[in-house]
């Protein structure tokens, strides 16, 4: 059975940096998502103020009214956002302690790892919880250098990679991969991102924070792994923009999947790079074309938020 989660979001649930907390509101095969926090929407259910469609979590005030209504104390508190400056402010810690003093486990997906804070150390040791950091990588024992046994793979590897972050990209793989389960196809998805393994992938692991000696290899390991099981098809979700200046793991995830297909999504009414309003986005003939050179690949489809 699914355990019981909350989902900090304050000010962030609907919009880009709350893309965490969405991606649980659309799907969790992990957590029984029992209510976000977010003052700005208190009151409203979140299924319908996110895609229209009432889905029953409720979203509350503040962390002690919603303890305050739910039936039980939820056994998660997840972090649900994923800002640019990956730091929480003290108001955010102090949310943070008050659930651990609820006793319930904390979850967070920020690269801020909340197990290396001694005041989280000292209060989950006094309250008997966990502190799970998804996004701390293995130790380096654990970790995965690539081998180029990824050329051998037959089984077809697809990505969904996009113009910019932020753009669905893994919400349309985990569409996909439930299309392709409708038609009988045995698909797997592969999460390369933080709100992929809360929403309970079996397989992947969060790319951005390792270092490019392993990236790479993480992601073929991911694929290799999930080749045991036979499958028809694999799905791996993208993460940034290959020609996006801020970040390095969109070609990582390229190199370490070397897909047979790639689907490419696209945000046609927005015009500046997410979080750096000064950059412009790029063409969709840019963008297909610089994926289809760096991969040897095609661009198969287009889709669209």
């Amino acid at each position: 059975m699914k355990t019981s989660a909350i989902v900090y979001c304050e000010n962030e649930f609907g919009k880009l940096d709350g893309k965490v907390a969405n991606g649980l509101v659309r799907h969790s095969g992990k957590y029984k998502i029992v209510g976000i926090i977010d003052s700005a929407k208190s009151g409203l259910d979140a299924g319908e103020y996110l895609d229209g469609i009432k889905n029953e979590i409720p979203i509350f005030q503040n962390f002690n009214k919603a303890i305050e209504i739910l039936d039980s104390v939820p056994k998660y508190f997840i972090y649900g956002i994923a800002p640019l400056a990956p730091l929480l402010n003290n108001e955010e810690k102090k949310v943070i302690y008050t659930a651990i003093k609820s006793g319930m486990h904390i979850v967070n997906g920020l690269p801020e790892f909340l197990s290396d804070d001694p005041v989280c150390i000292e209060l989950a040791n006094k309250y008997n919880v966990s502190i799970f950091d998804v996004r701390k990588p293995p130790s380096k024992e654990n970790l995965h250098n690539f081998t180029g046994q990824i050329r051998d793979v037959q089984t077809p590897v697809i990505t969904v990679f996009g113009t910019d972050c932020a753009v669905g990209k893994r919400t349309t793989a985990l569409k996909l991969v439930e299309a392709l389960k409708k038609i009988g196809l045995n698909a797997i998805f592969i999460t390369t991102g933080q709100t992929g393994i809360l929403q309970g992938s079996k397989y992947g692991i969060a790319i951005d924070v390792l270092s490019s000696g392993f990236a790479n290899g993480e992601v073929e390991n991911a694929v290799l792994e999930a080749i045991k099981e036979q499958p028809d098809i694999i799905v791996v979700e993208g993460q940034g923009a290959l020609s996006h200046p801020a970040f390095t793991s969109s070609s990582a995830t390229l190199k370490g999947a070397m897909p047979k297909a790639i689907v490419l999504q696209h945000p046609p009414k927005r015009r500046n790079r997410c979080d750096f309003p000064d950059i412009l986005m790029p063409t969709l003939e840019s963008e297909i074309k610089m994926l289809e050179t760096f991969t040897g690949s095609k661009v198969i489809a287009i889709t669209k938020i």
